[in-house]
């Protein structure tokens, strides 16, 4: 019995629908937007941490110089230049001094003048004093013959005025003789200013040290206190170093470090935590910190090299550790998605410390041996269905 046209074409179709909507079905389950999404997963697990703090600095010098003049100048001569090491109380360079060996010349010659000044002085006050003994002689003298009526009242008033007479001159020559001591003083106290100014127009070097920075050339006219000269000590350095004001907590003098150098590779050197700064950047919202080498790396770093700093922090006792991984923030919420009987569950949980290998303290949320999601191929949703793998390539498909 043959069917009827209409349906066989039916038949036909059904037969064609019915795979297509088969093979549809199985790609959007297993393909599409409701295919399971694939996922790696790790057990919370109870260990101890040994937190660290990671910072960026540079290297500085603990100890610079910046040498100059104490008097406006014209420098004359520069002996040294960048990188040479100097000794403690070598000549740097040295300032014109312009006048001061003229003005020094004419001071003594004031000096030899008020010297002079103050025999002659002493010779008048020696010639007064001389003068005043006469005259108090003579005036004692015709009292005691005016006494016998011997010379007239007239007379004996003559000598006692003489007398009062040598006594004025008896203390100007004294008056005159101290003026002369004080300008002989103050003719060497403007000498000895002026042959310590000579005297600091040569720079030494303060300490033993390393020549940083040649401000200024041979002709360069300098203010008082400018720096010709710039050094430091070499054996002093240490690293100023940035720590992120989240992590910082615990970072206090005395740590042990371990100091990175550009430009020795992978290799770090030990240091320890010198100084914690009470002022931060407010700007960066970082904390600073000196961090000193245990011992100098060789060859020395230069001022100014990028260096990273890793701060070891006291070990802290086991509790459920996460990786960091895992971590998600969903709906302002911080958590992880935790696998439960084959789905996976949006859990919020409170987080501890965490260490430089990425392992995360867990102080509430997830007990030890609880399963987690570590990655996942696409981002999950409280719907998603998982499929858990163990091969990190499956993650790329």
């Amino acid at each position: 019995m043959k069917l009827p046209s209409l349906q066989r074409r039916s038949l036909m179709l059904i037969a064609i629908v019915i795979p297509i909507v088969a093979l549809f079905g199985y790609v959007v389950l297993r393909s599409g937007p409701l295919a399971p999404v694939t996922v790696m997963t790790a057990s919370v697990e109870a260990r101890s941490i040994s937190p660290a703090l990671f910072g960026i600095g540079t290297v500085e010098a603990r100890f610079s110089y910046k040498i100059g003049p104490t008097i406006a100048g014209r420098v004359g001569k520069v002996y040294v230049d960048v990188g040479d090491r100097v000794r403690a109380g070598q000549v740097l360079a040295e300032l014109n001094p312009v006048d001061l060996d003229d003005r020094i010349a004419a001071l003594d010659a004031a000096t030899r003048h008020a010297e002079e000044s103050i025999k002659a002085a002493k010779a008048e006050l020696e010639d007064a004093l001389v003068r005043k003994d006469y005259a108090d002689a003579q005036a004692k003298r015709y009292d005691q013959l005016w006494k016998n009526h011997t010379v007239s009242e007239m007379a004996v008033e003559t000598k006692r005025q003489d007398s009062e007479v040598a006594l004025a001159a008896v203390s100007a020559a004294q008056s005159n003789l101290a003026a002369a001591q004080q300008n002989l003083q103050r003719n060497r106290a403007d000498r000895d200013g002026l042959i310590k100014q000579r005297e600091d127009l040569v720079l030494h070097a303060p300490v033993d040290g390393v020549i940083a920075a040649r401000n200024a050339e041979p002709g360069t006219t300098v203010v008082a206190g400018e720096a010709v000269i710039e050094m430091i000590d070499p054996k002093e350095l240490w690293i100023n170093a940035r720590f992120d004001q989240i992590a910082a907590t615990g970072l206090r003098t005395g740590l042990s470090a371990r100091i990175s150098l550009r430009s020795h590779g992978d290799v770090s050197v030990p240091g320890q935590v010198s100084r914690v700064e009470v002022l931060a950047d407010s700007v960066t919202e970082e904390n600073l910190a000196k961090v000193r080498f245990d011992a100098l790396p060789e060859p020395i770093p230069p001022i100014g090299e990028l260096a990273e700093v890793t701060i070891a922090l006291p070990e802290l006792s086991a509790t459920p550790t996460i990786p960091n991984a895992a971590i998600q923030s969903v709906a302002g919420k911080t958590g992880v998605w935790k696998v439960e009987e084959g789905k996976a569950r949006f859990t919020a949980v409170e987080l501890g410390a965490s260490d430089l290998d990425g392992i995360v303290q867990v102080t509430k949320g997830l007990q030890t041996g609880d399963q987690i999601v570590v990655h996942s191929a696409s981002r999950l949703t409280g719907t998603s269905r998982i499929q858990i793998t163990d091969n990190p390539a499956e993650l790329l498909k």
